[in-house]
């Protein structure tokens, strides 16, 4: 009988708390696996993860205005309506166009189309951790929620076709759009954090969408030791609201070597305060992922 596929998110409440180092750390752990990469507007796993490219296909994100001279009576309503100042002199700026559609119903002689417009590129790479599925986002183009979003389907399509029994994601930072597309639906979301104030406020956003969704959550504390108080008030927190800490990671310099050097923590440094940590912290989320039911809809205390 074939093990369930199970989807393990990694997120946090704002950039530069170490997620995507984590991440690449996790994969190497990980075993037969596919990892999706759906911080599509600054991808950058693969840095860490290297590989080849296997496939590349381009990514349909929304619609384009524009104008068929041999159609336009010059009457100027397109310009008038559009809330975007998108067009200038009967021309379509693809940059500010949004893609509403008010251009075409308005123009009385029918000479604005909206045509479908590429908004990025969706990747599958072979790396030495197994398959990687990540996109680059086009610069000032729509839709990130839905490149997020396919990323994952693209990432679940791998791990079928190959028998993988997990689909690792590593998350954008935040609360937005791209984050409830790749939170949505999975098994565990592991939320990294660092004891600032700001962290443990970050941190408390993206808990409070995670149960909005319904998805266990349990907590990583990056560089734990930099500040032992306010460590200490996010586990307080944490303990409050029944929250599982899996991970307690302290400050290593060895982990900016091995972001400087292309390569994931546990290959780089083997051994280190921080991938000892890392590597504790990845059996503490597997441990917790055995004991979640698939389909994230419940919440567990402690581990």
């Amino acid at each position: 009988m074939s093990m369930p596929l199970r989807q393990v998110v990694v997120l946090s409440g704002k950039g530069g708390t170490g997620k995507t180092t984590m991440t690449a750390g996790f994969a190497c752990y990980a075993g037969k696996q596919v990892i999706a990469d759906c911080d599509v507007d600054a991808s950058n796993l693969s840095l860490l993860l290297q590989g080849e490219v296997r496939s590349s296909t381009p990514f349909i994100g929304g619609l384009k205005a524009w104008i068929d001279p041999d159609r336009c009576s010059r009457c100027g309503k397109c310009e008038e309506h559009c809330r975007f100042s998108a067009i200038k002199d009967l021309k379509v700026d693809s940059m500010a166009c949004e893609g509403c559609g008010v251009c075409h119903i308005v123009c009385p002689s029918g000479a604005v189309e909206l045509s479908e417009a590429v908004s990025g590129d969706i990747f599958v790479r072979d790396t030495p951790y197994g398959t990687v599925v990540d996109a680059d986002m086009l610069p000032g183009e729509p839709n990130s929620g839905k490149l997020a979003a396919r990323v994952r389907a693209v990432a679940r399509e791998e791990a079928m076709l190959q028998g993988a029994s997990l689909v690792l994601v590593d998350g954008p930072p935040g609360t937005g759009c791209p984050v409830i597309s790749s939170i949505t639906g999975t098994d565990l979301a592991i939320i990294v954090t660092e004891p600032t104030v700001s962290g443990g406020h970050d941190l408390s956003r993206v808990v409070d969408l995670a149960d909005h969704f319904g998805i266990p959550c349990a907590i990583i504390i990056n560089k734990h030791d930099l500040n032992p108080a306010q460590s200490e008030d996010i586990e307080r927190e944490c303990a409050r609201r029944e929250i599982t800490i899996v991970g307690r990671l302290p400050f290593d310099e060895l982990v900016g070597e091995a972001i400087i050097n292309g390569q994931p923590l546990p290959v780089y440094a083997p051994g280190s305060p921080a991938e000892i940590a890392l590597r504790d912290t990845w059996e503490n989320i597997m441990a917790l992922l055995d004991r979640t039911p698939p389909g994230g809809l419940v919440r567990l205390k402690g581990l």
